[in-house]
């Protein structure tokens, strides 16, 4: 089975050593300054004692980020899948840093970053999340979406690693899921999982003794640059510098 294929059947696929070891630690660094220097910003979240466990709207914060989808096989896979007119539509960073783990019950992403989430027909569940207004968004446009998560650390069973219900995506309520066995997904520094956000997906905690972080990017990308009804995206930055059309 090729990636492709997988993705488009089970609702995600591994890109494996995208990413080589000293790229995997520049980014470590440069985002250990970011988060630095935004450590009192509502984006960054931090538990009362720990280091930062996530991060929100990272297009403010690291508007670099974006780079790092603009390297092969990464990139080919993007557009080949979306299309040229790419975009990275929003980025969150997770980790679960030792003896400060969390975990995630069953649940699909619906949720996206808009620039207004006032009155609309299709939209639904106005929210603010960070200062930026959010809201649930339908499966025609969920459909075109995929999310790129660049893993930093190795997951392992020991550091809560990610749980996925292979043809999840296909349903867009997670009650209509078809009853398969679930995945626990597994993983080396410096691979990349593409999935859709309509996979049903969960995680859990991190082993106590383990001293492992699980540090992911994850940067979510859509096929239009143009919402329906009227709505905007918050951030849209193209994935591919060329223009549309153009090698």
């Amino acid at each position: 089975m090729t990636w492709r294929e997988q993705l488009e059947g089970d609702g995600f696929t591994f890109l494996r050593g995208v990413f080589a070891s000293k790229t995997v630690a520049a980014a470590l660094a440069e985002w250990e300054t970011i988060t630095h220097r935004h450590a009192t910003d509502e984006a960054v979240l931090t538990g009362e004692s720990g280091p930062a466990y996530g991060a929100r709207n990272l297009l403010d914060l690291w508007p670099g980020v974006v780079d790092l989808l603009r390297v092969e096989p990464l990139l080919g896979a993007l557009l080949d899948v979306l299309g040229a007119n790419a975009g990275v539509v929003r980025v969150l960073y997770f980790d679960k840093p030792p003896g400060h783990s969390w975990a995630l019950p069953w649940h699909k992403d619906y949720s996206i970053a808009v620039r207004a989430n006032g009155p609309t027909t299709l939209f639904t569940k106005p929210t603010t999340k960070a200062g930026v207004p959010h809201v649930i968004a339908p499966q025609i446009v969920l459909d075109r979406v995929v999310t790129v998560r660049i893993h930093l650390d190795d997951m392992t069973p020991d550091n809560g690693p990610l749980r996925v219900i292979p043809g999840s995506h296909r349903f867009y309520n997670q009650t209509n899921d078809e009853p398969r066995d679930p995945v626990t997904l597994e993983c080396r520094g410096g691979d990349v999982l593409l999935m859709r956000p309509l996979v049903t997906h969960a995680s859990g905690h991190s082993k106590v003794d383990a001293g492992l972080h699980r540090r992911i990017v994850h940067l979510e990308c859509a096929a239009d640059a143009v919402l329906p009804d009227g709505y905007e995206w918050k951030w849209y930055s193209r994935v591919s510098t060329s223009k549309p059309g153009c090698p």
